[in-house]
């Protein structure tokens, strides 16, 4: 069972002046026209180039001082997953910095979540506990106020997010004992090759591939150095091989396929070389899930495992990343009609011996951290902040299956799946089906009403 250690962060706030904005509205970004200052007791706060947002806070500061630096080695920073922090310091003066023991950790046999205790994510323990002065509700905003404890994973879709896992990784260290952090390897070029409106950093085009490595990659690696006494676990990039395997007919898919694998080949041996333990993203039931799809996927996490030298630190499979399937479903849902594999753990058993024909080590791990209500979508693959999605099961080692490492919950909820606004640059016309909660702000940035009715709809409840 899990222990949970709490960590306190600030969450990195930029003031506004002339309150206009309400408390989670949009107040700046690329081509926004709106008011660009907050109602009293929230400040507008940058989270990427295209979206700030009225976040509860102190006095504020004009919209246009928001954006902050960029280091010039790479291309502007967009964050889709989770809103960026203070990485100067955490709450009490702690610095980013340490010194850098010599020793180099190996990578853990067995299950990699037995026996540790998982560092809360500070990012989004911050944007809870900002989120509960909102929550008019007492009995409501008792039950949000457990989930600023529950362990999500720290989304690196950025690399201005990267000095924010040093202050994480400290914090761990810091703490003693056996320490486990959850990350999120998600920075490709030309990511997202088969979305309507691809949110990533790095281009092909723009020396993306080399940027991924050593900018990206290469920094993650430098800071999981310096505290061989946290162990790490990561989920490989989110929909990358998922692509490879049903959307090459799509040209930007194939455009990127070769740089997909070399990149993910990197990030995997490089990753290896400081002990972290790797899940290789799998998609989900409805998408690798059926039965045509199951040993083209084996064939190619294993081609790829193979080539890049059977790297230690790659365990298995991610599954349902972001996503709403139950791991065990009462029942099929009408839209998984015509596939055999209609929830998770149908198609782990079923991609399981397809792995093991290829060489490719069948251990999951499932995100269930939005996956408490079932029967909600018009289409599987409405994947856009779903109305009447709950919480799910919390994180557990007691999965039911010799297959599942552990249940986690890999995305943050609470952060937008992505923008309903027709207007926006990233907006992807899913987030506007009759299935998707609207109006919502851009993806990665906090959602209070979808906050709150993950709360209200968790099952188990909170």
């Amino acid at each position: 069972m899990f222990k949970f250690a709490a960590l306190a962060a600030l969450v990195s706030i930029i003031p506004l002046i002339n309150a206009q904005s309400p408390i989670y509205g949009q107040c700046g970004g690329i081509n926004w026209t709106g008011p660009k200052t907050c109602v009293a007791g929230t400040t507008c706060t940058y989270l990427n180039d295209y979206y700030s947002q009225c976040l509860p806070g102190s006095s504020s500061t004009p919209a246009s001082s928001t954006k902050p630096p960029v280091s010039s080695t790479t291309a502007k920073p967009v964050s889709s997953s989770t809103k960026p922090v203070s990485t100067s310091t955490m709450p009490g003066g702690s610095p980013t910095t340490s010194s850098a023991p010599a020793s180099t950790p190996t990578v853990a046999a067995g299950n990699p979540f037995s026996g540790y205790t998982i560092q809360i994510n500070p990012v989004y323990q911050a944007e809870v506990v900002a989120a509960l002065p909102a929550i008019s509700d007492a009995a409501t905003k008792a039950s949000a106020a457990k989930v600023e404890n529950i362990p999500t994973f720290f989304w690196l879709d950025a690399v201005a997010r990267i000095p924010t896992l040093d202050t994480y990784m400290a914090a761990a260290a810091a703490a003693g004992g056996k320490r486990l952090v959850q990350i999120v390897i998600y920075d490709l070029p030309n990511r997202d090759c088969h979305a309507k409106a691809s949110n990533g950093e790095f281009t092909i085009a723009n020396n993306g591939a080399a940027l991924y490595k050593t900018a990206y990659i290469d920094a993650i690696v430098a800071i999981i150095k310096k505290y061989p006494s946290v162990r790490v676990v990561a989920v490989i990039e989110p929909d990358s091989l998922a692509n490879l395997v049903t959307n090459l007919s799509d040209p930007n898919c194939a455009a990127a396929q070769s740089v997909y694998l070399s990149s993910v080949t990197y990030a995997m041996q490089q990753l290896t070389t400081v002990g972290v333990v790797q899940y290789l993203d799998a998609g989900h039931a409805g998408w690798l899930g059926w039965p045509a799809n199951l040993t083209p996927a084996a064939q190619l996490f294993a081609s790829l495992y193979q080539s890049a030298g059977k790297p230690a630190g790659v365990r298995g499979l991610a599954t349902n990343v972001a996503n709403y399937n139950a791991l065990v479903a009462a029942s099929p849902d009408p839209i998984t009609q015509g596939n055999p594999n209609y929830d998770e753990i149908h198609y782990i058993n079923a991609l399981s011996p397809a792995l093991q024909a290829s060489g490719f080590p069948d251990h999951f791990i499932v995100d269930q951290s939005r996956s408490g209500q079932q029967n909600l979508r018009q289409q599987w693959g409405d994947w856009c902040n779903i109305k009447g999605a709950g919480f799910g099961t919390r994180p557990t080692l007691n999965t039911g299956s010799a297959l599942i490492d552990s249940i986690v919950w890999v995305k943050p909820g609470g952060e937008s799946d992505g923008t309903s606004n027709t207007s926006a640059a990233r907006y992807d016309s899913t987030c506007s089906l009759p299935d998707a909660t609207v109006p919502a702000p851009e993806a990665g940035t906090w959602f209070q009403a979808f906050f709150q009715t993950l709360v209200t709809a968790a099952n188990p409840p909170l």
